[in-house]
Formats: structure tokens, sequence, C-alpha cells
């Protein structure tokens, strides 16, 4: 595996073909662009989403030239601050042309789901998103593996087909 970070990281965004998935299965993240605006949230605030424009932007490009991406996040059951804090602000995603589904926890019995995060390219390529200490974004764990990219488009088939497209998900 190839430690991935800063540009080396975000070009897989700009360099994917057809696909990107993202697996998402942590409750909670602790990364520095989501605090400030999870708190004005959490206070009851408007968020004018300026910190997450840059991704938005980028989805809407990726998919305006027919490529998808796709996210996938597990979900505890009842829901954290967190989770209905991104429930709150996936519609962007959404709109900017990103497809997400949800699953929660208690729904994943029998499933095979990961442990870890993880973006998969094209099913070519599997990076395992990695966290540091204080549970902040810290990079990526790059592979072209097939047996390991065989395993994790399984998982994301598997998961996908099980979890509710957001739209439906919110309406619940």
């Amino acid at each position: 595996m190839r430690l991935l970070r800063g540009d080396a990281f975000d070009g897989l965004f700009r360099s994917f073909e057809r696909t990107a998935f993202h697996l998402e299965v942590q409750d909670v993240y602790h990364t520095r662009e989501e605090s400030a605006p999870f708190q004005r949230f959490l206070d009851g605030e408007p968020d004018d989403l300026g910190w997450q424009r840059p991704w938005l932007e980028l989805v809407r490009e990726v998919t305006d030239a027919g490529r998808s991406v796709r996210r996938l996040r597990v979900v505890p059951v009842p829901h954290l601050d967190y989770t209905r804090w991104l429930l709150n602000i996936s519609g962007f995603n959404v709109e900017a042309g990103e497809d997400i589904r949800w699953l929660p926890r208690p729904e994943t019995g029998g499933l095979a789901v990961a442990f870890d995060d993880f973006w998969l390219f094209d099913d070519r390529r599997v990076v395992f998103t990695l966290f540091g200490p204080d549970g902040g974004f810290a990079g990526g764990a790059l592979t072209e593996d097939p047996a390991i990219v065989r395993h994790c488009a399984r998982t994301r088939t598997t998961l996908w087909t099980a979890g509710t497209p957001h739209d439906d998900y919110v309406k619940g």
C-alpha cells in the first residue's frame, strides 16, 4: 500500500474514469473542516456551506462529465447529532450530483460490513481512509491488489443494494 496525502489524495477525484464510491462506517468524524459547521448546526445557526463548496463543485464537474460519485453511510440508530447534521446537509451533495444512500447499522446483520472507510475508484483502486489519534483525516492508503479490490467491490455491491436512497431515507 502507498500512503497518499494532500494533492496525491485529492488528484484521485480528478483522475478516475467512471466511478468513485465511498463507504463511510464511522459514527462520527472529527475533521477540521467540519468542526465549526457542525457546532453551528448544534447551535441552531445557519450554514452557508462555504467550507463544502470545493467538494460540491468537484462533484458537479465530474458528474456533469458523465462520471459517477456514490457514497454509502452506515449510521447508528438512534441517530447521533452528527448523523442528524449529515442528513441535514447531504441534500446539497445530492443536488451537486452525488448519489448517497443510508444504511442503519441495525439493518446490517448478516451483511459483510467493512470496519474501515474506503474509496473504490473504477473497480481498480481502493484507498482506505486513514484517521489520526484525534480522529482527524490523515490521508489514504492506496492499493490495487486485485483480491482487496474484489472484496471492496463485493462489499460495495452488497451494502449499496441494502441502502436507502437519500431522499427516501430523509422522508423516512
